[in-house]
């Protein structure tokens, strides 16, 4: 697994290309203030035991947001952070399962519409705690 947080004070996003078939039709785009990013990249190895990940990247999460001062989270699966990655299927449902979790433990969750590519728009500070990355 690894994760990119990005802490926000706006994230906005544009559905701009389809990339799996299987998706349903996408359009509407999306918008959140004060909020941490959660660029997600599954890898294949994941697999072998998805709770404990699962459990890794919902702590790395709340940790990210309670340093930034939070409580808005948005999931965004981002395969593009390593040489191997997940099947579509897996991923989506990490993020899915990241999101209940998240959201009994009081976060606003927000989900990026999976299997597109975006157009994104983002506002970051630039203060250290704003970018953090993680590898498990």
């Amino acid at each position: 697994m690894k994760l990119l947080m990005i802490y926000t004070t706006r994230f906005a996003y544009h559905p701009a290309h389809k990339t799996l078939a299987e998706e349903p039709e996408c359009t509407q785009p999306g918008e959140v203030h004060d909020a941490l990013i959660g660029l997600i990249h599954a890898e294949a190895q994941d697999t072998a035991d998805a709770a404990k990940v699962e459990k890794k990247l919902v702590k790395n999460l709340k940790w990210g947001a309670r340093k930034n001062d939070t409580t808005t989270i948005v999931l965004h699966s981002f395969s593009h952070l390593a040489e191997t990655k997940a099947d579509a299927a897996f991923t989506k449902e990490l993020l899915n399962q990241a999101a209940t979790r998240l959201k009994s433990a009081d976060y606003q969750v927000q989900q990026t519409p999976f299997g597109y590519f975006l157009d994104l728009d983002l506002q970051a500070p630039g203060v250290s705690a704003a970018r953090i990355f993680a590898s498990f």
